[in-house]
């Protein structure tokens, strides 16, 4: 790769972390108002470990999600269900409600959340994580990212706490940071799915067939597991 290529890479690599560290920034927020919570009254309570705050940050200006709260983690053997604390806007603008999906383990709907990769991962390494794109079927209905890391009081395991981040809203504020637009670029996380795209061939959600002869292909975004590539006539570069 040329030294202007490994430039344009190293600028839109630089991009992409600050945007995730802001989201990030955010969920650490929402974490500190569930350990406030727990310090006064304890992890394993069955009443509201957030406060009304968490609105407040959805509504202010240039936030990036759409989705904030916490996914607390279940005690059956104490006689605590399945909870989720987390709050939603309409990306289009609209009042801020309560999300609440079927949690329910008689229903059909039932959502086992615990299940989910954004809810196990941080679970079981006690590290954050980054999830998508996928489509927010119990919510916005649109492909979000859901940037999730985990609550601990003790030796204690309260939840996630996490942000919701419509793909298209992560773009918008990517290219208006970006200023000039470099070549094009795909965003792909761990599995090879495209995350982010200025390449019209390479589609959001789309998986990217393996390479075997270069697996590794592409920059890393520190603390979350996506890789960055330019594109040049249809051909991926490593970065």
């Amino acid at each position: 790769m040329t030294g202007e290529g490994a430039e344009e890479l190293a600028r839109v690599a630089a991009a992409v972390s600050g945007l995730v560290e802001r989201v990030f920034a955010t969920v650490a927020r929402v974490h500190r108002a569930v350990l406030r919570s727990v310090e006064r009254q304890g992890p394993g309570t069955g009443s509201g470990l957030l406060a009304d705050g968490v609105q407040e940050l959805l509504r202010e200006p240039g936030q990036l999600a759409v989705g904030l709260g916490l996914v607390v983690a279940p005690r059956p053997e104490e006689g605590l269900p399945l909870r989720l604390e987390w709050w939603q806007v309409d990306p289009d603008g609209g009042e801020v409600h309560t999300l609440e999906p079927d949690l329910r383990p008689s229903s059909l709907g039932y959502y086992d959340y615990t299940t989910a990769e954004w809810y196990a991962v941080p679970r079981r390494t006690g590290r954050r994580h980054a999830f998508g794109p996928h489509v927010d079927v119990h919510g916005t209905g649109r492909y979000v990212l859901t940037l999730t890391e985990p609550v601990g009081a003790g030796r204690e395991f309260v939840g996630v706490a996490g942000a919701d981040v419509p793909v298209r809203r992560f773009e918008t504020h990517l290219l208006q940071a970006l200023g000039a637009l470099p070549a094009p670029f795909v965003l792909l996380n761990d599995e090879g799915r495209v995350v982010l795209s200025t390449a019209p061939r390479f589609l959001v959600g789309s998986l990217l067939p393996a390479d075997p002869r270069a697996p590794e292909e592409g920059t890393p975004i520190p603390g979350v597991p996506w890789r960055l590539l330019l594109v040049d006539d249809g051909r991926r570069l490593a970065g």
